[in-house]
């Protein structure tokens, strides 16, 4: 897989939570390792949550978790994949982040508004907490990091 390619196939998972999820074209995977990926993400986001129904509001919110989630693989872990797909029961957008990079040493830290180590504004992390309805995260020095994050489709 060359990097931004889009990865699609007609798998529906398992979810490991029991969800139903859609097969293609409401699931894709992305490699992110340039800038240039980040917005590509960002655009397939906004789309797939389009497609899943969720509102405008939402729909802004999943593209700029997206943005945040991307810009850290490529800034701080040298690259990743980021995951997207429509869950059917309950309807919604999951987003999972994963790479192999040094990982995060203090997660409470790193969760705290303000906090930076690239000299940004401190928003990402916590910020992408806030503007989806899941959020999880697993992390180990050298290990790398997973991100699990969901919006619900509101009724």
């Amino acid at each position: 897989m060359r990097r931004g390619e889009l990865e699609h196939g007609p798998r529906s998972e398992p979810h490991p939570h029991g969800v139903e999820t859609a097969a293609t074209p409401d699931s894709l995977s992305l490699s992110i390792t340039v800038e240039a990926d980040i917005m590509a993400a960002c655009r397939e986001a906004r789309l797939l949550a389009e497609r899943a129904g969720l509102d405008r509001t939402a729909t802004y919110h999943v593209a700029t978790a997206v943005a945040e989630l991307a810009t850290n693989l490529v800034r701080h872990a040298g690259g990743g994949r980021l995951s997207l797909r429509r869950l059917l029961t309950p309807p919604g957008v999951e987003l999972i982040a994963e790479d192999r990079g040094p990982g995060i040493t203090d997660l409470r830290l790193a969760l705290s508004d303000g906090y930076s180590s690239a000299g940004s504004l401190g928003c990402g992390l916590p910020g992408v907490r806030r503007l989806m309805d899941t959020f999880s995260i697993r992390s180990a020095p050298g290990e790398g990091t997973r991100i699990e994050a969901t919006k619900w489709i509101r009724p």
